[in-house]
């Protein structure tokens, strides 16, 4: 299976958080939201919770992509917030477990056209 959407970045985005990586459904994002990658996210929270087990999620902006490979969390069911953890806490938040990269370790390129307020394509698939 394979879900895609779109966000948008925003000049507040930092990426720094060493433990998660977020996007939300909201307009707009402070400094303190280091963990948001992006904002404007038009994810389905319903289509999301149909996915299962390892999870390869890529997000590209029009220069650049970066790969995630993550576990999906049977305890999402947030409409307006997506969390990837590099832990393995769980809460409705919480879209995915056990990441190999946080915001932190992003690469700065991406990052670069975030804050820039570049739109992002973000494709998640099972990785069987």
């Amino acid at each position: 299976m394979k879900i895609q959407f779109k966000c948008t970045g925003h000049s507040n985005i930092l990426c720094t958080h060493r433990n998660t990586l977020e996007f939300t459904k909201a307009d707009y994002v402070t400094k303190k939201g280091d963990c948001i990658v992006g904002i404007n996210s038009d994810f389905d929270s319903e289509k999301l919770k149909k996915l299962k087990g390892k999870l390869k999620i890529t997000i590209k902006t029009k220069n650049v992509q970066d790969t995630i490979n993550s576990t999906k969390c049977d305890e999402f069911s947030d409409n307006h917030e997506m969390v990837i953890r590099k832990t393995n806490f769980k809460d409705k938040r919480t879209f995915a477990i056990n990441s190999n990269k946080s915001a932190q370790q992003l690469s700065r390129e991406l990052v670069k056209d975030l804050s820039n307020g570049e739109k992002a394509t973000v494709i998640i698939q099972e990785i069987k």
